[in-house]
């Protein structure tokens, strides 16, 4: 089974970076894709994107697009998700999850990391 484990989350001044981790271990990723989500006190889980463990296509959520980016790292079996000009309604618990590329766009991946807290002061 896939065991998912996030890290890189912390207090950020609003307007900068943050980097995300998501580090993939127990059987091969190939054929998986791994998406971001997050989830913010009171609010709904929202799915942010989401990358091909194998081709590399990836596939991101209107409202992040073009600040959000995710990447994968063979080599580190690591999923990474650069958040840039990040506001203060970027606060969430960021979660990675994995399944197949369908699976993953229906909104339901069924394994889950751990999630890591961002906190964006303004």
């Amino acid at each position: 089974q896939v065991q998912l484990v996030e890290s890189g989350g912390g207090l950020v001044q609003a307007g900068g970076s943050l980097r995300l981790d998501c580090v993939a271990s127990g059987r091969t990723m190939w054929g998986y894709a791994v998406a971001w989500f997050r989830q913010a006190p009171g609010k709904e889980r929202e799915f942010i994107g989401v990358i091909d463990w194998s081709d590399g296509r990836t596939y991101y959520s209107d409202s992040q697009k073009g600040r959000f980016f995710v990447s994968v790292d063979h080599a580190k079996n690591t999923v990474y998700l650069q958040m840039n000009s990040l506001k203060p309604g970027d606060t969430a618990i960021y979660y990675c999850a994995a399944d197949a590329w369908a699976t993953v766009m229906s909104g339901y991946p069924k394994r889950w990391g751990q999630g890591t807290q961002v906190t964006v002061s303004s």
